[in-house]
C-alpha cells in the first residue's frame, strides 16, 4: 500500500514537472515578435520602389549558450549558424542590378551587385579565420549562393566602414580582428537563393505579405535584392536587457511605366499577379506604406482610400506616408489590392540628385597598366568627412603613389589612410581612406595599376569576357535626410522611422561594380596543337610504327588449314567461280557479236556482187 501511494506522488510529480516546463517555455517562446511591412515609393524616373521588411525579435541573449535550445518564430537554420560558428552579427545581401542613387535616391538597404557578405563574431572565437572558411561554406549551403569561393584571396578585414550595427562594447568594436568582409560581384540571384530565403519566414508564403513572391514577377523587375541581417539589439531604451533581431528585407525597382504606355500606374496584381487576401496570423503588425508626399506634384490617385495618413518630419524633410492595415483591410475574406493611378503620363525633368552619390569607372587603354577613377558628389551646402573603402585582387597591381584625391584642381590631403598591399595568388589589396568632401562640389579619387600576367590554370572559362571587380563602399554620417528612408539604428523596423528625432543619419552607399580585362592567352591554340600532333601520330608515326613492328611470317601451303583459313578458302572459291561463269558469259556474247558481224560483212560483200553484175 505504502508503495502504491509513493508511486503516485511519483507520477503527480512528474505530470506537475512536465506542466511547468510547457508552461515556462511557452512563456519563454512567446517574448517572440514578428512584423511584415511593405513600402511603396514612386520614384521621379517612372519607375516604383517596393521594399517588404521583416522583422523577429527574440527576446533573449546571443551571449548565451542556452538561448539555441528552443525555437519559435526564429528560424533554427540560422540560429544553429549563429551558435555554432560563434557569430555576433551576420549580415548577407544577394542583388541583381545596380541601384542607381542619381535618379533613385536612397533605397532602405543598400547593396552593391552580387553578393555581399560580412561578419562579426564573437570574442571567444579563437582561430577567425578557420571559422570564417568554415562559415562561408555553412551559409553557401544554406542560401544556395557561391560564399565558398571567398577564400583568402577575396577576404579583407575592415578597419572603419564596417562597424558593428548591434550592441557591442566599445573595446570590441576598435579591435578588428574579429570582422571578415567578402564580395562577389559576379554572382546571379535566381529563384534557387529565392526559395531558401522565404523559408525563414514565419508563415513562409502560405498567408501575409510573402504571398505576393512570384518568382516570375519578381525576376522581371529592373532591380532585385534579397538581404539578411542578425545582430543584437536592445530590448528597453536603457539596454538593461538584449535581444536578437533577424531582418529579412526585399527590394524590387520596376518599370511601370512600360507596361501602361507612358503612365506610370502599378497595383499590387499587376506587379506581383496577385492581391493581398490574408494576414500572417503569428505577426503582430502587417502594414503597407505608400509615400504620397509628391501625391499633388504627380497627380495620382490611390484606391482604395487608406486605413489613415500620417506626417512626420525628419532631419529637416516632411514626408506623407498612406498606411495601410492588412488584417483590417483583408478581413471578413475581403481583398486589398493598392493601387495608384496617374492622370497625366510621365514628364522628363532634370531630377533632383541626394546629398550625396558618386561614379566609378577604368581608366586607360591596352592590357598592360590602367587606373580607376571614382567621382563623389557632394550637393549639400556643407563639407562632409567620408570613408572610402576599395578591395582590389592581386593581379591588379596598384601603385600605392599614384593614389590622388582632388577637388576642381586641388589636391586634398586626407585624414587617415588604412593600406595593406596585395600579394600575387594569396591576399588581395585593400585601402580606406577618411578625407573630408567640400560642399556643392566633385572629388575625385584616382589610382593607377598593372595588369598581372595569370598561369592557364587560372584563366575562367569565359576569360575574354573581363574579370569583375568589387564596388567601392563609401560610408559617412548626413544631416540631411532628404531621399533618406532607412529606419533608425535602433530598430529594423520601418514604422520605427516615423518616430526617428534624431539630427544624424549613417549612411552607406555603392559604387558600380567593374570589370577588368587582363592579357590573355589564344586559348584555341592549344586545341590546334592537338589536332596537328594527333594528325601527325595517325598518319606518319603509325604507319612507321607498323611497318617496324609488324611480324613477317611465310605461310607453309602443305600445312594443315585451320577453321578460319577453310571458311576463307570457301568464300574465296564461291568468287572464283563466280567470276569464272561471268568470264565465259563474256566469252559467248563476244563470239555471238563476232558472228553476227561476219555475217553481216558477208551479207554486204554479196550486194556488192549483184550490183556489178547488173
Amino acid at each position: 500500500m505504502a508503495a502504491t501511494i509513493e508511486e503516485a506522488e511519483m507520477r503527480l510529480l512528474a505530470i506537475v514537472f512536465v506542466i511547468f516546463s510547457f508552461v515556462s517555455y511557452g512563456s519563454a517562446s512567446a517574448s517572440d515578435t514578428f512584423k511584415e511591412e511593405l513600402f511603396i515609393k514612386p520614384l521621379d524616373s517612372g519607375h516604383t520602389y517596393f521594399h517588404f521588411q521583416f522583422t523577429t525579435i527574440w527576446n533573449a541573449s546571443i551571449q548565451d549558450r542556452e538561448t539555441f535550445h528552443h525555437y519559435r518564430l526564429f528560424p533554427k537554420s540560422l540560429g544553429d549558424v549563429v551558435s555554432t560558428y560563434g557569430v555576433q552579427e551576420l549580415h548577407l545581401s544577394q542583388t541583381q542590378g545596380l541601384w542607381r542613387h542619381e535618379k533613385w535616391g536612397y533605397p532602405v538597404e543598400d547593396a552593391p551587385p552580387g553578393a555581399e557578405f560580412w561578419v562579426w563574431f564573437k570574442p571567444t572565437v579563437k582561430n577567425v579565420d578557420q571559422t570564417w572558411a568554415e562559415l562561408v561554406n555553412a551559409v553557401s549551403g544554406l542560401f544556395c549562393t557561391s560564399l565558398n569561393f571567398l577564400d583568402g584571396k577575396s577576404t579583407v578585414a575592415p578597419r572603419w566602414s564596417f562597424r558593428p550595427r548591434g550592441v557591442a562594447t566599445e573595446g570590441y568594436t576598435y579591435s578588428t580582428k574579429f570582422v571578415r568582409y567578402g564580395a562577389l560581384p559576379s554572382e546571379i540571384v535566381c529563384t534557387e537563393n529565392l526559395t531558401p530565403w522565404k523559408k525563414l519566414l514565419p508563415c513562409n508564403t502560405k498567408v501575409g505579405l510573402a504571398t505576393l513572391f512570384k518568382a516570375v514577377k519578381l525576376y522581371d523587375a529592373s532591380y532585385h535584392s534579397l538581404a539578411t541581417h542578425i545582430r543584437p539589439v536592445c530590448q528597453d531604451p536603457g539596454c538593461r536587457q538584449q535581444a536578437i533581431e533577424l531582418s529579412l528585407s526585399l527590394s524590387l525597382v520596376v518599370d511601370t511605366t512600360v507596361i501602361n504606355a507612358g503612365y506610370p500606374n502599378w497595383s499590387l496584381k499587376s506587379v506581383f499577379g496577385h492581391s493581398l487576401s490574408t494576414q500572417c496570423p503569428l505577426s503582430s503588425i502587417s502594414a503597407v506604406y505608400v509615400d504620397v508626399s509628391d501625391q499633388d506634384a504627380k497627380k495620382f490617385k490611390l484606391t482604395p482610400e487608406p486605413t489613415r495618413r500620417e506626417t512626420f518630419v525628419r532631419g529637416g524633410d516632411s514626408r506623407m506616408y498612406a498606411v495601410y492595415d492588412v488584417g483590417e483591410a483583408t478581413s471578413s475574406g475581403k481583398i486589398l489590392n493598392i493601387a495608384a493611378r496617374f492622370d497625366r503620363a510621365l514628364t522628363f525633368f532634370d531630377i533632383q540628385p541626394p546629398p550625396l552619390f558618386t561614379q566609378r569607372y577604368i581608366t586607360g587603354y591596352g592590357l598592360e597598366r590602367g587606373g580607376v577613377m571614382c567621382e563623389v558628389h557632394n550637393t549639400l551646402s556643407s563639407n562632409l568627412t567620408v570613408i572610402y573603402m576599395d578591395t582590389l585582387p592581386w593581379f591588379m597591381r596598384v601603385f600605392y603613389k599614384s593614389l590622388t584625391i582632388n577637388n576642381n584642381g586641388t589636391t586634398i590631403r586626407p585624414f587617415k589612410i588604412h593600406y595593406i598591399p596585395g600579394k600575387d595568388r594569396s591576399r588581395s589589396y585593400q585601402f580606406e581612406i577618411v578625407f573630408r568632401l567640400r560642399a556643392n562640389s566633385v572629388t575625385t579619387i584616382s589610382y593607377e595599376f598593372e595588369r598581372a600576367f595569370l598561369k592557364w590554370t587560372e584563366y575562367p572559362p569565359d576569360a575574354n569576357h573581363g574579370f569583375p571587380i568589387n564596388s567601392a563602399i563609401i560610408s559617412t554620417v548626413l544631416t540631411d535626410a532628404s531621399n533618406y528612408t532607412s529606419p533608425g539604428q535602433e530598430s529594423s523596423v520601418f514604422g520605427t522611422s516615423m518616430k526617428d528625432e534624431s539630427d544624424q543619419f549613417f549612411l552607406r552607399i555603392h559604387t558600380e561594380s567593374l570589370l577588368v580585362s587582363l592579357p590573355t592567352p589564344d586559348f584555341s591554340m592549344p586545341y590546334n596543337v592537338i589536332c596537328l600532333a594527333c594528325t601527325v601520330v595517325a598518319i606518319a608515326f603509325g604507319s612507321i610504327h607498323n611497318l617496324t613492328t609488324r611480324r613477317f611470317i611465310v605461310s607453309d601451303p602443305s600445312k594443315k588449314k585451320g577453321l578460319l583459313a577453310k571458311v576463307k578458302a570457301f568464300f574465296r572459291k564461291g568468287e572464283k567461280k563466280a567470276e569464272e561463269k561471268a568470264e565465259e558469259e563474256s566469252e559467248e556474247k563476244s563470239g555471238e557479236e563476232v558472228k553476227n558481224r561476219d555475217n553481216n560483212e558477208s551479207s554486204t560483200t554479196r550486194k556488192r556482187k549483184d550490183a556489178g553484175k547488173d
